[in-house]
């Protein structure tokens, strides 16, 4: 039997993909990259927000009007939450399987296959993990799941509806797969969670398997996995994405200065500028507060590269509620930010709040911090521009139309992040076999800036990383997008 998987949603989503994906194989089953030929179809979808939901729908309906002979499975977070409403609203798919336990897909997969419309929503409990074979990233790259749900009850947030309480996964078991992972190859671990802070801090965890969840007192369980982590030898580099800024430990600064594979990147998800929104998003935090949390990161590395998210339209959202987010935006001044305006879900506290800010106006609010950002990512590429960085080369174009001997690949730097950052143009001398030979995806090149637009930046090759030589090359590992 074949099988496609549609993949939508988060880095975390992408992990329950390659998860599943390896568990279907395990049985045979065939994975194909184009739909037309597979039996079923799997719509891996997101439910966090409404523009989310819609597009997951849209999926099963599509691939069912072009795919008609197939059958389509909704799966991931909106089969989670929606399964029981869907199956009589949504015909169009032909059984549901949300992601409390993956594992459970053969009692979904048998049945849909003896044209019945199964419908199984696992419950929440532990952290979905297993052998990948196959990752659904750019050669190089992987994501690490630290973490599964959420306790910050952030007013506005279905996670904890959809994923459920905090689970922190075993230490040995992280540093396993990252262990293998850098053993086949992979070159850049992104630890993912719902929030990296909360590692380990559940009431029933014992993830490092000796009862206590400190290091030392004092000290915090990501702390004390960074440890962990630095402790594995190779060649590899360690991002983290995603740290409530209410919890931001701090205590990994040091762990962080101590070993340079550890990039100095920081997800931080402020959401708004304004202290009484704030407030109401069910946040301890405050303006003052974030603000010296950044600034305690830029004394710490200088040479930060710091992403946030900003929420628009938040119910009670005044005007100058608004303008603070704008000035607190401007004050920090991150490298990258995501906006989004407010998605009023069911069952989270903000549904009932009153206040609620017409769509047209939360979708202005939005735009204007998307155009303020973009002016100071643009400044700040500017900056770039004259030094030199290790490129992590994804995908290698054609020549130049303007000179077959130039060549063009496009590569991230350790300041962007994989999906949802910028990325940089890399020019090289096709004719010269050392250059073409270096320039391969999945490994990494030194390339001097040369110029930047208002995202992605220009650079020329300059040499091939002596990193790569160090850079374990191994079997058994594939990924998608060379597939």
């Amino acid at each position: 039997m074949k099988f496609f998987i549609d993949q939508h949603g988060c880095a975390k989503n992408q992990v329950d993909g390659e998860l599943i994906i390896n568990l279907l194989k395990k049985k045979d089953w065939i994975q194909v990259f184009e739909p037309a030929e597979a039996n079923v179809i799997i719509v891996n979808s997101c439910g966090f927000i409404e523009s989310a939901k819609t597009e997951s729908i849209n999926a099963v309906m599509s691939a069912r009007q072009m795919y008609p002979k197939a059958k389509i499975l909704l799966a991931g977070c909106l089969a989670q939450r929606y399964a029981a409403d869907l199956k009589d609203d949504l015909t169009e798919a032909d059984g549901f399987f949300g992601n409390g336990d993956l594992s459970q897909i053969y009692k979904v997969i048998e049945p849909l296959m003896k044209d019945e419309r199964p419908v199984l929503v696992p419950e929440q409990k532990g952290v979905c993990c297993g052998d990948r074979d196959l990752l659904l990233s750019f050669p190089g790259t992987a994501f690490v799941k630290i973490t599964e749900g959420c306790n910050n009850r952030c007013s506005f947030c279905a996670i904890p509806i959809i994923r459920g309480d905090l689970r922190s996964r075993n230490a040995d078991e992280i540093i396993s797969e990252i262990k293998e992972l850098v053993a086949k190859g992979v070159y850049e671990i992104n630890l993912i969670g719902q929030d990296l802070a909360a590692y380990g801090t559940g009431a029933t965890d014992n993830c490092f398997g000796d009862g206590r969840t400190l290091f030392h007192e004092g000290e915090s369980g990501l702390a004390r996995l960074l440890a962990m982590i630095s402790a594995i030898e190779g060649t590899f580099a360690v991002r983290l994405l995603y740290i409530h800024p209410d919890h931001f430990n701090e205590d990994i600064l040091p762990v962080m200065q101590g070993d340079s594979r550890f990039l100095h990147y920081f997800d931080i998800p402020f959401q708004n500028g304004d202290d009484e929104i704030i407030k109401k998003m069910n946040r301890v935090g405050n303006r003052a507060v974030y603000k010296r949390l950044i600034e305690k990161i830029r004394t710490t590395f200088p040479d930060a590269a710091i992403r946030t998210t900003f929420m628009a339209g938040f119910p009670g959202e005044t005007d100058a509620a608004f303008e603070n987010t704008k000035s607190f935006l401007a004050e920090i001044a991150t490298d990258w930010s995501g906006c989004f305006f407010y998605s009023k879900e069911d069952d989270t506290p903000a549904y009932n709040f009153k206040g609620q800010i017409p769509k047209k106006i939360a979708e202005k609010r939005a735009a204007e911090l998307v155009e303020l950002q973009a002016k100071i990512t643009k400044e700040a590429l500017k900056k770039r521009i004259g030094q030199e960085y290790d490129v992590l080369i994804e995908e290698v174009l054609s020549e130049s139309s303007e000179n077959p001997d130039e060549g063009l690949a496009i590569g991230r730097a350790p300041f962007q992040a994989p999906e949802v950052d910028g990325s940089v143009v890399v020019h090289y001398d096709r004719s010269v076999q050392t250059e073409a030979a270096a320039v391969q995806t999945g490994r990494l090149v030194r390339v001097k800036i040369t110029s930047s637009g208002d995202i992605d930046l220009n650079g020329d090759f300059v040499a091939d990383s002596p990193l790569n030589e160090k850079i374990a090359h191994g079997d058994g590992i594939q990924f998608a997008q060379n597939v």
